[in-house]
């Protein structure tokens, strides 16, 4: 039976972070993938027999404050993951500023919309990803923000948000999540957010043509390394994109992820 991977989030809130892993590590069963639960809500990527998978989707939506979850899916050659981890931490995404929430302030745009803000001279198109993944692969005239951790974005977006006033901030991540956070936090200082709803995966998953606008390849974190526009693996191996130094701690979590390499 194909293999398919699944990326989701939602930010909600679990009254009962512990219990709800231990649901989802019994309901998850047949699957491989990452988990992370906290109070504020859960984010995932998945993947496994597509009846699997579906049946667990199923379940999923129908747990309190779920409906309506919006599941990316990709097909994989080959399982992206070797075991199933589910774990329960503080934050579903640490931005490293205290106090910052994922609701949603109306910021999200379609894919749609996203690509015509691409050829808009009055936006600025900014990645928020690490720039490793950056230089693997981008929308076309993006801006990399240059940092190596995602703690360190605030301080880039301070940098520059008097040269961004009046214009269109159309910010991406993988898979969307990221961009909750920041463009929040981001409102609250006053610029114009759009962010692409479900990021880079919705993307590539919505136009046929997405090459049009995406260049290179996208970094995914499991197994398959990185996928192209059409969302197929590509062959690149982590060797070849952790290449600095300084990376080699990114490098090892990588080769982690196949163990059979």
């Amino acid at each position: 039976m194909p293999i398919v991977h699944s990326s989701f989030y939602r930010f909600t809130p679990l009254a009962d972070p512990a219990g709800f892993a231990a649901w989802l590590r019994e309901a998850a069963a047949g699957l491989g993938g990452t988990v992370i639960v906290a109070a504020e809500g859960l984010s995932a990527a998945v993947a496994g027999p597509r009846d699997t998978l579906a049946a667990f989707e199923a379940d999923l939506v129908r747990q309190p404050g779920l409906a309506g979850l919006h599941f990316k899916h990709n097909p994989c050659e080959r399982s992206p993951f070797s075991r199933l981890k589910v774990s329960v931490k503080p934050e579903i995404v640490a931005f490293g500023i205290p106090g910052v929430s994922g609701e949603d302030r109306g910021t999200h745009v379609s894919p749609q919309r996203f690509r015509e803000l691409l050829d808009d001279p009055d936006t600025v198109v900014l990645d928020n990803r690490n720039s490793f993944e950056f230089k693997l692969g981008r929308f076309r005239g993006a801006i990399d923000p240059g940092v190596a951790h995602f703690r360190d974005f605030p301080a880039y977006v301070e940098a520059h948000r008097d040269a961004w006033q009046g214009k269109t901030v159309a910010m991406y991540c993988t898979g969307g999540i990221r961009c909750e956070k920041t463009a929040a936090w981001m409102q609250e200082r006053g610029l114009k957010v759009a962010q692409l709803d479900g990021g880079i995966l919705n993307y590539l998953e919505s136009f046929p043509d997405a090459a049009r606008d995406w260049q290179g390849e996208c970094y995914v974190f499991d197994k398959r390394i990185a996928i192209d526009a059409a969302g197929r693996e590509t062959g690149t191996t982590a060797e070849d994109v952790f290449t600095d130094p300084a990376d080699a701690w990114r490098l090892n979590r990588a080769k982690r992820l196949d163990p059979d390499t």
